[in-house]
């Protein structure tokens, strides 16, 4: 996470940042109008009824938008998995062949799975933190944070792994990842910090695909090597 964040004035990231943020705010400013415009057809009445519906709809689309937000942020990463994992190798593991990436039907299915996955198990946590307080909460964040690293995750491996090798070099890696993922859960409740979550999720995952991969090649950490002494 934190060669992420160093790396977070790349082009690559910014560019990926302000499109997740359009594409963010226009996922919620359509879920707003549309949960406005059927409350008030559904109710179909003027005065203080009408006030009542709306401002019921504006908390509602609020509320929705705050459980939405984790599942579209990582739908949104996964989109742009190829673009930010680039810009990391090339930083840091120049040496690394070419990914092969993967078809543009397999990026919407897994982008698709994850999001599905990732409100799935944010309900869940929900429910648990309603349930159980205190200790449910705990639970929802583990919840929260396995379903977004492990999404994350399988997206950047499936870049230059098939799926057996990628489910087998997450279990693998599976503490790195839900140490990746809980810090990630607790950055969705952070407001300006959540828009980051598809840049620095998808990075921080691409090192921990790259884990023992080699030495770090940027500038700051690149060795010096010595020519041999001539004959």
């Amino acid at each position: 996470m934190l060669r992420a964040l160093a790396q977070l004035d790349d082009p690559a990231f910014l560019g990926v940042v302000a499109r997740s943020l359009l594409w963010s705010a226009l996922c919620f400013a359509a879920l707003l109008a549309g949960s406005l415009w059927w409350l008030h057809r559904l109710l179909a009445q003027a005065g203080w009824w009408a006030w009542a519906a709306g401002l019921l709809g504006g908390l509602g689309a609020a509320l929705l938008a705050f459980l939405l937000f984790l599942p579209v942020a990582a739908m949104i990463g996964t989109f742009y998995v190829e673009r930010i994992a680039a810009a990391v190798e090339r930083r840091f593991y120049p040496g690394l062949p070419p990914a092969r990436g993967a078809p543009v039907a397999a990026q919407l299915r897994d982008a698709l799975a994850v999001g599905g996955r990732v409100l799935g198990l944010t309900l869940l946590a929900l429910l648990l933190a309603l349930v159980l307080p205190g200790i449910g909460a705990v639970l929802g964040w583990a919840v929260s944070g396995y379903a977004i690293g492990r999404g994350l995750f399988g997206a950047v491996a499936l870049r230059r792994f098939g799926r057996a090798e990628a489910a087998r070099l997450a279990r693998q890696r599976r503490a790195a990842i839900l140490v990746q993922g809980g810090v990630l859960a607790l950055a969705g409740f952070v407001p300006a910090l959540n828009l980051l979550i598809p840049v620095l999720g998808t990075a921080a995952m691409v090192h921990v695909l790259n884990i023992g991969a080699g030495k770090i090649s940027s500038n700051r950490w690149r060795p010096v090597v010595q020519a041999p002494p001539a004959c």
